[in-house]
């Protein structure tokens, strides 16, 4: 017995009200990012008692980070692209494009460890000659945050490089891949007592919990060849009321006060698109090969490795 409506007994497109729309609010991202990064420093210095130039070091490299990301969305003509930042726990920068190339996916993923690798070999050889504790500091939050962030667990960059070069579609295997991250990090996260960073996988644990559920709805619209490859300006009306259907009986907790079936606009409407937006999926372009696919890994193990070793040679 199938757990969602069945489609066969509503075939009426008039029977559905518009899908509702949300006017978007005006917000100054700038304004809030930097308020953001603001409370970040504010609360690094509170709890772990860190100098004000090791706090800078390290918002400034979270800033060069992001700005990569965000700058090659911009060249690939993302739209609404925001740089957040999440206090104590880093930064991700966002952006909507429906038509997705899996290379420039990847240029994009890369686009942010990769210059502050650069930045931060530069400044360690440089302090070869200088011997300046400042130059070495800066070096090191360089490196190391971006090294880190090359690692190939989800949701870091080399988790999600790894994912787009080889089963960004494949929920299975992503589900498998999850899982692992979430052993992995909490392992190194306990190695170096970072016990307020145990929050990531914790927050990768509910997203994978949540996504499968979203699995089996798309599953279901497959099933009744409904196109769940696209965004919501271009969602029918009845496609937006089925989809809302399946989410109130799949998370009946959160949406236990509003009733599948009964199509009128609710308080949770705002909450209901959010939702919706998610289960909703880009269109991929797989467009490398199995040798491009290669090449890029060739760079990505070089990228994360060869600071590495010039590092321990120059310390030997």
């Amino acid at each position: 017995m199938n757990e969602f409506p069945e489609t066969e007994q509503q075939t009426n497109a008039s029977a559905y009200p518009p899908k509702p729309i949300l006017a978007q609010k005006s917000q100054n991202a700038l304004v809030r990012s930097i308020i953001s990064l603001f409370i970040y420093g504010l609360l690094f210095y509170f709890m772990f008692g860190q100098n004000i130039a090791y706090i800078a070091a390290i918002l400034v490299v979270i800033i060069i980070h992001e700005s990569g990301h965000f700058l090659f969305m911009k060249l690939f003509n993302y739209s609404n692209v925001k740089i957040f930042i999440v206090p104590l726990l880093g930064a991700f920068t966002s952006g909507k494009k429906q038509q997705v190339s899996q290379a420039q996916l990847s240029l994009i993923i890369l686009a942010g460890p990769v210059p502050g690798i650069i930045i931060g070999t530069v400044l360690f050889w440089l302090n070869n000659d200088l011997q300046n504790d400042t130059v070495k500091m800066l070096a090191n939050a360089f490196l190391i945050i971006n090294l880190l962030n090359c690692l190939p667990f989800y949701p870091l960059d080399g988790g999600r490089l790894v994912e787009t070069l080889f089963f960004k579609e494949n929920h299975t295997i992503r589900l498998v891949f999850g899982i692992i991250s979430i052993i992995c990090l909490v392992t190194l996260f306990l190695y170096f007592n970072s016990l307020v960073m145990i929050i990531v996988p914790v927050l990768i644990g509910l997203e994978i919990y949540n996504e499968t559920k979203h699995q089996k709805i798309r599953d279901y619209l497959r099933q009744e060849k409904i196109n769940y490859h696209t965004d919501y300006e271009n969602l029918p009306a009845k496609d937006y009321w089925l989809i809302r259907d399946c989410l109130i009986m799949s998370f009946p907790k959160k949406y236990g006060s509003v009733e599948p079936g009964k199509y009128e606009y609710s308080i949770a409407e705002p909450l209901f698109i959010q939702h919706i937006t998610s289960v909703l999926q880009v269109n991929l372009k797989l467009d490398l090969n199995v040798f491009k696919r290669i090449l890029i890994m060739l760079f990505y193990i070089l990228v994360f490795v060869g600071p590495i070793i010039l590092v321990t040679l120059s310390s030997m």
